[in-house]
């Protein structure tokens, strides 16, 4: 099914995070073009980004709720750790002043001994989530992202996976690292980068995204975003396919339920926020402050777009 008219109107009228990308992604348009410059200007002044940023302490992090000394991790997920993960999925970058002070205060932090980049307290969530976020945001010649891409490769398992507790084994949850290298640009990428791919890939070609344990896992069919560090099938299928694996046979029935999830509509529904808040067996540390953009069970623009682009790019 194409991109429909209804469809492509309703994504264009939403955030312009999800019109700059549309615009960019989907429907080819340049940056020149008068309609993608508005919505490239707009991101963090209007919507979502400029939202969560009009809550930003002048020190450049987010205050939090029973913490003090501007706490970045906790609680979930409303800390600056999780605030810079949604920021740069809606596109913003260093050249945002605020951007820059909220990155500076973010490396100082994690990167003090004895260091979340690279160091003995790097794993893989916390380590492949900030790649991601430095690379989206224009950091990617930063030593502590080199720093942190040797340590995600040394961190890959035998069997291809990675993990974010002591395991032999990988496990499709501890993704991370494999997102981060699809933020990198192909040019950018190290030849123990391309090879750490190449096995990562095939872990997950191997399970078909979601063949793990004797049971399906439900939230792995539940479409959700903020991702921070959850997997599901549209996690899955966004950064295979950004590596180049849409193709692949083996990711055919992951891409048919995919298009099964889609709407009479065209569109596909936000399903949850936090699989953890939706599944009695997870236990989570602490207290936790649910954050999402959109509202759980109506049709959800960024979802929509993400699997629109998945598809694209399988060619579908």
């Amino acid at each position: 099914m194409a991109l429909s008219r209804s469809v492509e109107r309703w994504l264009l009228a939403g955030d312009p995070s999800v019109r700059y990308r549309v615009m960019t992604r989907l429907l080819g348009r340049s940056g020149r073009h008068p309609a993608v410059a508005k919505a490239r200007k707009e991101i963090g002044t209007k919507g979502w980004a400029a939202s969560i940023l009009a809550e930003q302490l002048r020190e450049g992090h987010w205050d939090n709720p029973g913490t003090s000394g501007g706490e970045l991790y906790r609680p979930k997920y409303i800390a600056t750790n999780w605030r810079l993960i949604v920021l740069a999925d809606l596109g913003m970058t260093r050249t945002d002043a605020r951007i820059r002070r909220a990155v500076s205060l973010f490396l100082r932090r994690f990167d003090a001994p004895p260091s979340n980049f690279g160091g003995p307290d790097s794993e893989t969530c916390i380590t492949g989530n900030a790649v991601k976020l430095l690379v989206q945001m224009g950091y990617r010649e930063l030593p502590q992202v080199e720093r942190s891409l040797d340590w995600l490769v040394h961190a890959q398992k035998s069997d291809g996976g990675w993990h974010c507790w002591p395991s032999r084994k990988g496990t499709l949850d501890a993704w991370e690292a494999m997102a981060a290298f699809a933020a990198l640009p192909p040019e950018t990428r190290s030849p123990e980068v391309n090879e750490a791919i190449a096995k990562g890939a095939e872990f997950y070609l191997e399970r078909g995204l979601l063949r793990e344990g004797g049971s399906r896992y439900a939230p792995w069919l539940r479409l959700h975003y903020p991702v921070h560090y959850y997997y599901d099938l549209l996690v899955g299928l966004d950064f295979m396919t950004a590596l180049g694996y849409g193709k692949d046979r083996r990711l055919t029935p992951a891409l048919d339920r995919l298009e099964a999830m889609r709407r009479p509509d065209g569109r596909w529904n936000l399903d949850a926020l936090h699989p953890d808040s939706e599944d009695p067996n997870y236990q989570l540390e602490g207290p936790f402050y649910p954050f999402g953009l959109e509202h759980p069970g109506a049709p959800s623009r960024w979802i929509t777009a993400t699997a629109l682009e998945v598809l694209a790019r399988a060619g579908r």
